[in-house]
């Protein structure tokens, strides 16, 4: 009896366990899309050959890396960070003194003087070419925000060399967030694809709860204005992205939904460090 009775408490964990994992697979099959943003590698790009196109910091992959993987039919977007400076990258002593201030929530980070030539010069004589010569097919410019954070015309026209010299290269250039510059210089009489081809814009729908270390709903102003945003450049012929990070699958049915209906791409990570 003491048998029997183990071997239904068994069997019924079994069962438990399959239904867990058909859950589980239900929910990272919902997670699944051709794009997807991958910060925290830098050594095994076979990890995410399931994935169309990619983002990583192609900084840390040689060019044989990153060939043989576009050899197998993935387009590559290499991380660009041009609006602050990560004090573990190997040219950060070098333009430390540009830094113009902290960097909320990251602590290694701090917001940088676009606007100062030298950076500009390291951007565009350095930087953007070395990253051409791995054969990257375009960019994901972050931290464009910049302007947010320090809203003048010097900081507004050193963005803008930087985003029209990566346009010129013929490369896709996608600029993560940027609403606040991208909007200040197409009022100021600018065309948008004169410095983008695309928009990535995190947190939609998704929030980060930084203080809690985990994700919550986007409230519904920040949901309707960046919906705005991103719409208005998407009838003007941009390339739309959204980053969302979330582990609930209502809300990633809902992103799921509003991305099918308007054609955009979408990518839902699990973790803040996009590993």
């Amino acid at each position: 009896m003491v048998i029997k009775k183990h071997c239904i408490y068994l069997l019924y964990s079994f069962l438990m366990i399959l239904i867990g994992l058909s859950v589980t697979a239900c929910g990272t099959k919902i997670r699944d899309t051709d794009y997807g943003v991958f910060l925290s590698i830098s050594d095994d790009m076979e990890s995410i050959s399931d994935y169309d196109t990619v983002v990583i910091d192609a900084q840390y992959f040689s060019k044989e890396d990153i060939d043989a993987f576009r050899a197998e039919g993935h387009t590559v977007y290499s991380y660009i960070n041009v609006g602050s400076i990560e004090n573990f990258r190997e040219y950060y002593p070098e333009y430390q003194d540009l830094t113009i201030g902290a960097y909320e929530n990251w602590d290694e980070e701090f917001w940088i003087d676009v606007s100062d030539r030298r950076w500009q010069d390291f951007m565009m004589s350095d930087l953007i070419p070395s990253l051409i010569e791995k054969d990257v097919d375009g960019f994901f410019v972050d931290n464009c925000d910049v302007y947010y954070q320090y809203p003048s015309e010097d900081i507004l026209n050193g963005l803008t060399n930087i985003l029209r010299y990566l346009v010129s290269t013929g490369k896709t250039v996608i600029i993560n967030g940027g609403d606040t510059y991208l909007d200040a210089y197409c009022q100021g009489g600018g065309r948008w694809d004169d410095v983008i081809t695309g928009i990535n814009q995190e947190t939609v729908f998704s929030k980060i709860l930084w203080e809690k270390n985990s994700f919550g709903t986007a409230s519904q102003k920040d949901r309707e204005y960046f919906q705005d945003y991103i719409e208005r450049y998407a009838q003007k012929g941009a390339e739309i992205y959204l980053l969302e990070y979330t582990h609930d699958d209502r809300l990633i049915r809902e992103i799921r939904k509003y991305c099918e209906k308007n054609g955009f791409n979408y990518y839902i990570a699990d973790s803040i460090e996009l590993d």
